[in-house]
């Protein structure tokens, strides 16, 4: 038997008999709601330097975050020797043993300073002991000390150190933990985790494992994010849901994480199958790895959040059997009005499917009781994809057209004031879901474009499921709340008010999901992909279309000047958002103006081949600023003559040679055993250097094994000339010994040695950048190379 006609007025959820007290009373509701949610991401007041002894208190630990970050200390610089006896000093005077392990340590990650080559350090990390009395494990709390050469670092990551002081201080205030506390600062995390690397092979204190809390910063500001774990994570986040006191993270962030090709400290640990948590804090990334990262620019609020969390889990993890925190599977979890809720993995698929068929069963109850018809649930879902699609889009050609308006924000990891721009997405998005729900609304009808947006949601929660299991949730729970609340509706009186209190429902539990991604995918990608974000705030329009109904004069029914009077009013919400996202664009564009606070980022690198006198400038900018304009005039390929910059395409311009000297190659030994050559060097800078790189021309010799300060490295021959390359950083004065067996060509081998400093001031030819033109965050920035080719 089919279903009964449709009438046009019959085709919501909701009839409220006091439709516009009913509107307001919902969005009262749900303002209150996303109101909470943000309460709970907020960071807590900072606790004065007075603050109980066993607390954390953010007014200390900023004392040190002055100490560390006065300048900037890169990895064996002599301002990074000030800041580890600083380190020493302080944790020796809480009556910790205390050490300092000085070792070559190669790379963590997937991170590489060479084409084709292997990257290594030289490391001196501070290691400190707190003995359990009854261990069953170790805990590591891990942060690195070094800076940038571009900046001081107070975020990144004196931050994290001064959090780890801190609560080491507190720690020795009472009673001693059950387990083993151990607190690791790192050297050379921004050259390339080397600290972390060597600390987790070689350090006899990690040779068991443990549990790891890696502290970082990427910004200055907002809450701190649990946003890596190892994998099996189920016993971790329970701890980290008991024991921090403000437990943000979500295990979408995670997935993302593991997806992207980023690292931290915590990927060397990760490597030695250490467990533990990840976390840091990441909005304000405007001044991330640049001069503007002093200690002034530190959250207090932020930093004592890191604190609270870490003094909390440190506790928790120092009295808890570590004999097995490896569950069998990862949890799915997300924050809800500060706390955090979490459940089982293996719950994903089945919720995900079961969220499906609840929406295919309203959809079928819908038809059933005439409020929408087989077409129009069937327009319904092929519709909604409008918004899905067009909102992102619209956010990514917004972003263009401010970035052509102010093409600076091209090597910003966002703006130094963001959040207008972050309203404006969120405003473009309202107003293309408002006016796609006005067009249609009277066509198809609030109930099945009610269905059409579950139904999509409920299809991203299978698909996320399969490929993305952590972020399942952020769509599987509002379908099903949406078809719970759909049913809940069908089944009372539609002109009472439990319909609308059902959809109201609903909504709130989209708000409390989906409002936080919208709200962290903004400083976690940058402006550059607020699309993400736009697509997770229409997906939380679709979620709450209920309610967004309820902004509309009652569905169908009028005719004449009603009816145009309806459609006049139902475009209100969608004229006012889009007028909303044009406003707040401007005001962003007004109030995030480049100036001497706020400078524009620009890259200059110096390049010098002490071989042949000719120098060049060369910046890694696509569209020089004016200021970096006046150094470049054309694109060239860098690889040949510098292959210790890497293979990327660069600008250049013309340079006066500095009198500099290349560093220096000594051949210590030089034998042959039947076609194979071996050749013991040593290469010693000849000044200050940050960095020495070493390359073997492919053409002249097959590198067949080779060895570092003593350490093997791995032989992977790269494309272009300089096949075989070895980035060393922070060298010593006395110089690195390489040990190369290789098969040569005929004739001489030939090798290229680079070093390379930092800060330009002294090159012929540089102008001190002016007021309002800034540094770049970037490893290569104000970088002085230096390079030569050796006959052997």
């Amino acid at each position: 038997m089919g279903a009964p006609p449709t009438r046009p007025a019959d085709r919501a959820l909701t009839k409220p008999r006091r439709r516009l007290t009913s509107a307001v009373a919902a969005l009262i509701a749900l303002l209150a709601v996303g109101a909470g949610v943000l309460v709970g991401l907020s960071t807590p007041a900072p606790a004065p330097a007075d603050a109980p002894e066993r607390e954390f208190s953010a007014a200390r630990a900023y004392r040190n975050v002055e100490v560390i970050a006065a300048e900037p200390h890169v990895a064996g610089s002599a301002a990074n020797d000030r800041v580890r006896e600083h380190l020493v000093a302080t944790l020796r005077g809480l009556g910790l043993q205390t050490e300092v392990q000085d070792a070559v340590a190669p790379e963590a990650g997937q991170l590489s300073g060479a084409a084709g080559g292997a990257t290594l350090a030289r490391v001196r990390n501070v290691v400190a002991r707190l003995p359990g009395t009854d261990p069953t494990g170790k805990v590591f709390l891990v942060s690195h000390y070094d800076s940038v050469q571009t900046g001081p670092g107070g975020n990144d990551d004196a931050a994290g150190t001064a959090t780890i002081l801190e609560v080491a201080r507190a720690l020795t205030t009472g009673p001693r933990p059950r387990n083993d506390i151990v607190f690791v600062l790192t050297d050379a995390e921004e050259a390339c985790l080397c600290g972390a690397a060597g600390f987790a092979a070689d350090h006899p204190l990690a040779r068991d494992g443990g549990v790891v809390l890696n502290l970082e910063a990427r910004g200055s500001t907002g809450p701190v994010i649990m946003f890596e774990t190892s994998r099996n994570n189920a016993k971790l986040v329970e701890v980290f849901g008991k024991a921090a006191p403000h437990p943000v993270g979500t295990s979408f962030a995670v997935e993302i994480y593991r997806a992207l090709p980023n690292d931290t400290d915590f990927t060397a640990f990760l490597d030695r199958k250490f467990v533990g948590l990840n976390s840091a804090y990441i909005d304000g990334g405007a001044i991330y790895h640049t001069p503007l990262d002093v200690p002034a620019r530190v959250d207090r609020g932020s930093l004592q959040m890191h604190g609270d969390n870490a003094l909390g889990l440190a506790r928790e993890f120092g009295r808890t059997d570590l004999g097995d925190l490896r569950a069998g599977h990862d949890d799915t979890y997300f924050p809800v009005l500060g706390g955090l809720v979490s459940y089982p993995g293996w719950l994903t698929l089945p919720l995900a499917v079961a969220a499906l068929l609840a929406v295919g069963a309203l959809g079928w109850l819908l038809r059933r009781r005439g409020r929408a018809t087989a077409g129009t649930l069937a327009a319904g879902f092929g519709l909604t994809l409008l918004p899905v699609v067009v909102a992102p889009l619209g956010a990514w050609l917004l972003w263009a057209a401010i970035t052509t308006i102010r093409p600076g924000y091209a090597e910003l990891l966002d703006p130094y004031r963001p959040v207008w721009y972050r309203l404006a997405v969120v405003a473009l998005s309202a107003a293309v879901l408002f006016c796609w729900y006005a067009l249609l609304r009277r066509r198809v009808g609030p109930a099945a474009l009610a269905f059409g947006g579950l139904a999509w949601l409920a299809v991203f929660g299978v698909l996320l499921a399969v490929a993305v299991p952590g972020g399942a949730y952020l769509t599987t729970l509002p379908a099903l709340a949406g078809a719970l609340a759909g049913f809940a509706a069908l089944a009372t009186r539609r002109d009472g008010p439990w319909p609308v209190v059902a959809v109201t429902l609903a909504a709130a539990v989209a708000v409390v999901i989906l409002l936080p991604p919208v709200v962290l995918l903004f400083p976690a990608l940058g402006m550059g992909m607020g699309a993400v974000a736009a697509l997770v705030a229409v997906l939380l329009g679709l979620a709450v279309l209920p309610v967004v109904d309820l902004l509309h004069p009652r569905a169908g029914g009028q005719r004449g000047l009603l009816a145009l009077r309806a459609r006049r009013l139902g475009a209100l919400p969608a004229a006012a958002a889009a007028l909303a996202a044009v406003v707040l664009a401007g005001v962003g564009l007004a109030v995030d103006r480049f100036d001497a606070a706020h400078p524009v980022p620009t890259h200059l690198m110096y390049a010098l081949d002490a071989g042949t006198g000719k120098a060049a400038w060369l910046t890694r900018e696509k569209k020089p600023q004016p200021w970096t304009d006046g150094y470049v005039d054309r694109s060239i390929a860098v690889a040949d003559d510098f292959p210790g910059l890497g293979n990327s395409e660069m600008r250049a311009g013309p340079a006066a040679a500095a009198p500099l000297p290349a560093p220096k190659l000594d051949l210590l030994s030089d034998t042959r055993t039947g076609d194979q050559r071996v050749l013991r060097l040593r290469v010693t800078p000849q000044r200050q250097v940050r960095l020495l790189t070493l390359h073997v021309d492919t053409s002249t010799a097959t590198v067949r094994s080779a060895s570092v300060a003593g350490r093997d490295v791995p032989v992977e021959p790269g494309g272009g000339k300089w096949g075989f390359g070895i980035v060393f950083h922070a060298p010593p004065p006395e110089g690195v010994e390489v040990t190369l067996t290789l098969v040569p060509r005929g004739g001489a081998v030939s090798v290229r040695a680079m070093d390379a400093s930092d800060g330009l001031s002294g090159v012929p030819g540089f102008r001190e950048r002016p007021e309002g033109v800034g540094v770049v965050g970037s490893h290569s920035s104000e970088m002085l190379a230096v390079a030569r080719t050796y006959p052997l």
